[in-house]
């Protein structure tokens, strides 16, 4: 294994941290467990001579493999249930009752390889049923791993992540690919639109979104860059919209405009 120097260790954390917001501060085994490979495949014998290649790289094709490596993209359908129960009995009625224009604005912001977004689709088709026709639900679904969206996009997942999902929604949104695999119905994939999409970019969406998930992704942000994150979610978010964050993550009560619904949703005032 190819070990980091200390500044090695300095200079890759901190451009890490400056451009996307991760912080690896204390990941410094991950890092060399997970690109040691990436170092040798190049005939690299340092990190310095990697950090040179990352930061002459016009494309931006290396930090994609470099994202692609250190970020976890760990999960699965109907990821911390709570969630999508409220969306079923409190957010959507609310929704239906309160937006007359029939158009919904939805971002899975950290989306992974799509089974939160997929859910989510699951979930509106379900509460509207025949009436969802009449509403625009499409969801936009961002990730910095070009790597997990393609998944996403191919919207094709073994049979054991589907352990959890209601018999009903299984039937009724899967194709068995006969294969020991299931594929998203063609109807779903079409609601969902993949996009790479950097957090600690500007903001620049036509309109306010009145549903926002980014669960579990903060975790990476140190106090700073969340606070600054969830701010500009709630820029974004459409007055009496809502922002999921992951069961393991807490919002500065003290700092942030959102009001607290309850552990994991937020709701900005209208």
């Amino acid at each position: 294994m190819i070990k980091l120097t200390e500044k090695e260790f300095h200079d890759l954390t901190t451009m890490i941290h400056s451009r996307f917001g991760i912080n690896l501060a204390k990941k410094r085994i991950l890092i060399e467990g997970r690109l040691s490979n990436t170092l040798r495949e190049k005939n690299l014998a340092s990190f310095d001579q990697y950090l040179s290649i990352l930061n002459n790289d016009p494309t931006g094709a290396e930090i994609t493999l470099l994202l692609n490596k250190i970020t976890t993209n760990h999960t699965f359908f109907m990821r911390e249930n709570e969630h999508f129960e409220f969306l079923l009995n409190k957010v959507l009625p609310y929704f239906e009752k309160n937006h007359p224009d029939r158009d919904l604005r939805i971002w899975s912001a950290g989306c992974s390889s799509g089974q939160e977004p997929y859910t989510i689709a699951m979930a509106m088709d379900e509460y509207f049923g025949a009436k969802k026709h009449l509403w625009d639900t499409k969801i936009l679904a961002t990730d910095i791993s070009m790597n997990a969206m393609d998944k996403g996009r191919k919207a094709i997942y073994p049979s054991e992540s589907l352990e959890i999902i209601p018999d009903k929604w299984r039937n009724k949104y899967f194709v068995d690919l006969k294969d020991g695999t299931y594929q998203i119905c063609s109807q779903l994939r079409s609601e969902v639109i993949f996009k790479p999409f950097n957090l600690m970019d500007p903001f620049l969406f036509k309109k306010p979104f009145d549903l926002i998930f980014c669960r579990n992704v903060m975790i990476y942000f140190d106090e700073a860059t969340k606070e600054s994150l969830v701010g500009k979610f709630y820029q974004w978010t459409a007055k009496s919209g809502f922002l999921f964050i992951g069961h393991s993550e807490v919002l500065n009560r003290s700092v942030t405009h959102y009001n607290y619904i309850k552990p994991a949703i937020y709701q900005k005032g209208s």
